[in-house]
């Protein structure tokens, strides 16, 4: 199985992006959390400094749009296979960038496709 990153994690557990890591390492997925805070979910280190070297098979946002801003050229060069908008982080001029690059924006929730099996 090959990592997923989530993006905009935090130690909030009403948090989606904390309800995400904590579904994702249930089902035993590799995950890297990124985030503005340091801190821990379940067994995964919450990182605040980018790594240009993570090696990602799927990104899961949790950030508005406005907010992706300073991470889009960033996720590009991660070359994911994937980049999951949850609910509130669809972004059409990201979506077009990943098209562009040949990595498939998915419009959908990570919870959501973890519990009927579509992750």
């Amino acid at each position: 199985m090959e990592q997923t990153l989530v993006i905009g994690a935090t130690t909030k557990e009403d948090r989606y992006a904390n309800r995400a890591i904590r579904a994702l390492r249930s089902r035993k997925y590799p995950v890297v959390a990124f985030g503005q805070k340091a801190g821990t979910v379940e067994d995964v280190e919450i990182e605040t400094e980018w790594d240009p070297n993570w090696n990602i098979e799927t990104v899961t946002l949790y950030l508005n749009p406005q907010n992706q801003e300073a991470y889009i050229d960033k996720i590009l060069d991660l070359k994911p296979n994937r980049v999951i908008f949850n609910p509130g982080t669809e972004n059409p001029r990201f979506i077009e960038k990943l098209r562009a690059a040949k990595i498939h924006p998915e419009i959908g929730c990570t919870l959501v496709m973890l519990s009927i099996g579509t992750y």
